[in-house]
């Protein structure tokens, strides 16, 4: 059911885009706009992009998605040399939430960074997105300055 995203997801990938820009807006209208984060031809070179791997919850329909992003430290003067998947942003369709859509997508990327060789896996979350704030500490993510971290 969880597969990574092709050119087929594009328009489900914008539907739920817009369902999270929305939470944002209403958390802080003083700095998020109604809209969404990418467009047709950025999400295209998304989705070949290895580096920023995009993962969808597909059960007759895309019902989630998880951006992904590779990052590295590497010969930093005081950061050691770790490899993280950095995640960029997380969201279940309004319709389907309740259903541990979520949970599967996150234990999918848990899965994809171990895989991977990563050390940890990163996100950040508003402060005032209190049922995201929830749901990543009730997946076992720990405050790491303002992102949270999970080791691996």
């Amino acid at each position: 059911m969880i597969r990574r995203a092709t050119e087929k997801d594009i328009k489900d990938l914008i539907r739920l885009l817009e369902q999270v820009d929305l939470v944002h807006h209403l958390v802080r209208p003083d700095i998020f706009k109604i809209g969404t984060k990418y467009d047709k031809y950025e999400l295209s070179l998304l989705i070949r992009d290895n580096s920023r791997p995009i993962f969808v919850y597909d059960d007759n329909g895309v019902k989630g998605y998880a951006f992904t992003i590779f990052k590295k430290h590497i010969n930093d003067p005081i950061l050691t040399d770790i490899k993280t998947l950095y995640i960029d942003d997380l969201c279940v369709d309004k319709e389907y939430r309740g259903h541990h859509i979520g949970e599967e997508l996150y234990k999918y990327v848990l899965d994809y960074a171990k895989k991977n060789n990563c050390y940890n896996v990163t996100l950040n979350v508003w402060y005032d997105n209190k049922p995201a704030l929830a749901f990543y500490e009730k997946m076992g993510l720990s405050p790491l300055k303002i992102c949270l971290e999970q080791k691996l």
